[in-house]
């Protein structure tokens, strides 16, 4: 096997010599570090990982936070995969490895002991709720100047590095394509409001409404989690409403999905069903009967720009903190309409 002491031999340099240029330490003349290189090559050495750990202070890992959803297939669902292909795909090229964390359930990630226990490089934080435990953890690792973005998720207020949708804007265009079609009692089914996004298309919802003079009614608005479940069971109570309710907003494709297999369960109608407008464009709204209408999000563009964000902030460590560039950055939304939302009797 080969070893740093036969490279050392072969380039006419010391081990530690060696050591600097293969774990990219210090500044070193090029002609050195090439020939360097050209050595290792020729005796096939690959540095240890564990030693090039020790020698740059760094892990290699690229973590990414992730929420606790109980008895959920977290990595199947559109918005996760996207986002963590993006992610994946940004992280590769920069040959860093993604370390995935998982919250405790009820807990508050303590995201500064990632930094010092060298778990992580750098990490993203995904899923985070506008919890007063969760607010302070994150101004600690602000303040703690440790590369990290937060995606999807903003908190007012606050100047955190953020990448994000724009979910007003989203929710917005997808009422106001529904009064457009000449539907007027349209019900919102939202997620929790503990996530800014869902602040945001709510704005958005009542914007549309409000534009078309019509005072959003508290009583047609309705909560689930975002699973496919909850929309299932939403249809409980939206669908003694009916046919007070001539179309439906829901968050996102899973629950628009689940309220219409909810709404069918109960008896209703194909002729009788509520126009239905998702939310995200997964890839189950154009498979979905009839195929949903729904607002399409850059999920894969959000990883990516999220992990080349806190790449660079790894990059600029140790520089002054004044001249590192803060992440405030939305991305459009894109409504695209389909059978879901076309109004039959018009």
């Amino acid at each position: 096997m080969a070893s740093r002491k036969e490279v050392a031999q072969i380039a006419g340099v010391s081990e530690a010599t060696v050591s600097r240029v293969l774990n990219g330490v210090g500044p070193m003349k090029e002609e050195t570090r090439q020939r360097v290189l050209a050595a290792a090559r020729q005796v096939g050495y690959t540095p240890n990982a564990i030693a090039r750990s020790f020698a740059t202070r760094r892990s290699g890992h690229l973590g990414v936070v992730m929420p606790y959803v109980p008895k959920a297939r977290l990595f199947s669902a559109y918005y996760f995969s996207e986002i963590l292909s993006g992610i994946g795909s940004r992280a590769q090229a920069n040959k860093y490895d993604l370390l995935m964390l998982f919250r405790e359930p009820g807990g508050t990630m303590d995201y500064m002991n990632l930094f010092r226990s060298r778990k992580v490089d750098a990490c993203i934080i995904l899923g985070a709720k506008d919890e007063l435990g969760e607010r302070e953890a994150i101004r600690e690792l602000d303040q703690g100047g440790h590369p990290y973005c937060l995606i999807n998720q903003r908190f007012d207020g606050e100047n955190f590095h953020v990448v994000d949708a724009d979910h007003a804007e989203g929710g917005y265009r997808a009422v106001r394509h529904l009064l457009q079609a000449g539907y007027r009692r349209i019900a919102f089914l939202n997620g929790p409001d503990v996530y800014s996004n869902s602040r945001d298309r709510l704005a958005g919802y009542r914007r549309a409404l409000d534009e078309a003079g019509i005072t959003p009614d508290e009583s047609l608005l309705f909560e689930g989690n975002f699973s496919r479940k909850s929309g299932h069971a939403a249809a409980e109570f939206i669908a003694p409403l009916l046919p007070g309710i001539d179309a439906v907003f829901a968050a996102n494709d899973r629950m628009a999905i689940g309220l219409s297999q909810g709404l069918r369960a109960r008896g209703v109608k194909p002729e009788h069903m509520p126009a239905l407008v998702g939310y995200d464009d997964s890839d189950s709204a154009e498979m979905s009967d009839p195929p949903l209408t729904s607002v399409r999000v850059p999920f894969y563009q959000l990883g990516e720009l999220a992990a080349s964000h806190v790449l660079r902030l790894l990059e600029e460590q140790g520089g002054p903190a004044d001249r590192r560039e803060r992440m405030h950055l939305q991305l459009p939304t894109e409504l695209v309409v389909r059978a879901s939302s076309l109004n039959r009797t018009m």
